[in-house]
């Protein structure tokens, strides 16, 4: 496909997806978002690709929805575009994706990261939630997924004041996986990407689904669902690999069976 606000750059077996729209700080509308979650599937069902990338650039990840896009829409109209529901499919995309975060991650910015399975920021990575001050609230995900990352007083002062919280502050809360200097966030993503691309491609897929549904539901229901995809894994060719390559000292050579 051809894209007029992202740009795709293949590393394989890793692939950044970058949302391009540097004067309007990366805002996001519904064409960015769908180029963005079709790409994502589309990298998602190449077998060359193990883990994706999505970034924005060093002075914005994405500073919000375009709320030119929406200032005069009615309820209907916000109905009928269904433009949240681009973040559900990002949500079931199987493949690992990184946030890697720099600048501002606001509003739908900051529930793009989040819709992401983990994020690695810059330390001028700020992250806020300020649809309060539009009068609205956020409808991406923003109260939910921040309350269950951060807990929910801060949470709950951060959607009720707007207030941007720093990457060092979003790291020690548990929303970031990890922060470094803005000249090299963008290389340790990758390097963190490399390194899961370099697992068994079917465990790292079940484990990604084990722990999201950490996040969705309550215990007993959790270890069941891990239990049976943990016991699920010996049937794969990768699984008796792993550990015959323990045994005889060696690397393994993933097939992805």
């Amino acid at each position: 496909m051809t894209y007029e606000f992202i740009l795709i750059h293949r590393q394989e077996p890793i692939a950044l997806v970058q949302i391009n729209r540097p004067q309007q700080l990366n805002a996001l509308n519904s064409q960015v978002m769908q180029e963005l979650t079709s790409a994502l599937e589309e990298l998602d069902n190449d077998a060359a690709i193990r883990c994706m990338i999505v970034t924005g650039n060093e002075r914005a990840f994405g500073a919000g929805a375009d709320i030119k896009d929406m200032a005069n829409a009615t309820v209907v109209e916000m109905l009928e575009r269904n433009w949240i529901a681009y973040w559900d499919r990002i949500k079931k995309v199987t493949k690992p994706v990184i946030a890697a975060v720099s600048g501002y991650a606001f509003g739908g910015g900051c529930e793009l990261a989040m819709a992401c399975d983990l994020i690695v920021a810059s330390e001028s990575a700020q992250f806020a939630q300020p649809e309060i001050n539009l009068g609205v609230i956020p409808g991406a995900g923003g109260t939910q997924r921040l309350t269950r990352a951060i807990g929910k007083s801060k949470a709950m002062e951060m959607v009720l004041t707007g207030r941007a919280m720093s990457a060092r502050e979003a790291e020690a809360r548990g929303l970031v996986a990890r922060v470094f200097p803005t000249e090299v966030y963008l290389d340790e993503a990758k390097k963190l990407a490399l390194e899961i691309a370099s697992k068994a491609p079917v465990a790292v897929r079940l484990a990604k689904e084990c722990v999201n549904k950490a996040y969705e539901s309550a215990l007993a229901d959790g270890l069941d669902y891990e239990r049976k995809l943990f016991y699920f894994l010996f049937a794969t060719e990768d699984g008796h690999e792993g550990m015959k390559a323990f045994v005889e000292k060696r690397k393994p050579e993933w097939r992805g069976k």
